[in-house]
């Protein structure tokens, strides 16, 4: 009597030959991606997990492959990441930067493109950190005078 659910079936972890690629680190809030790039057929891989099944929303898809879309390689080029920490926006942030860079370590004419949509800078914005003696990092307790 084995009842499984689709969401308790775990996605079966593939070893990948990544040699010959380029590599280059993304970071975006708390996460940080490790990302190498090779030539290949299109196959975009996250923790050794399809990225189709890593990322279940179609918005992270979009943003993962948005590099690739817009230097217009999608399908010339194989993507291995490694990523960890922070939540699922912030992994495929730093996914975008590990990608960019990477694809330009491979190809430098790529760079005019992603640089144009500001794909290569790194956004340095992270969560404001709650201080001592306030509710949260700004909000203070209510004030009374009596």
């Amino acid at each position: 009597m084995e009842s499984t659910s689709q969401s308790a079936i775990k996605p079966k972890k593939i070893k990948l030959d990544f040699k010959d690629s380029k590599y280059a680190t993304g970071r975006r809030k708390k996460s940080i991606a490790k990302v190498w790039v090779k030539k290949g057929t299109g196959n975009i891989h996250v923790n050794g997990i399809k990225m189709n099944e890593y990322f279940k929303r179609p918005v992270h898809q979009i943003i993962v492959t948005r590099p690739l879309e817009i230097s217009e390689v999608a399908q010339s080029y194989d993507v291995k990441c490694s990523v960890k920490g922070g939540g699922l926006s912030g992994q495929a942030g730093a996914i975008i930067l590990g990608i960019s860079k990477a694809l330009i370590i491979h190809d430098e004419d790529l760079k005019k493109n992603l640089k144009k949509d500001k794909l290569t800078t790194r956004d340095s914005r992270v969560v404001e950190r709650k201080k001592y003696g306030h509710r949260k990092a700004r909000r203070s307790f209510q004030f009374s005078k009596r």
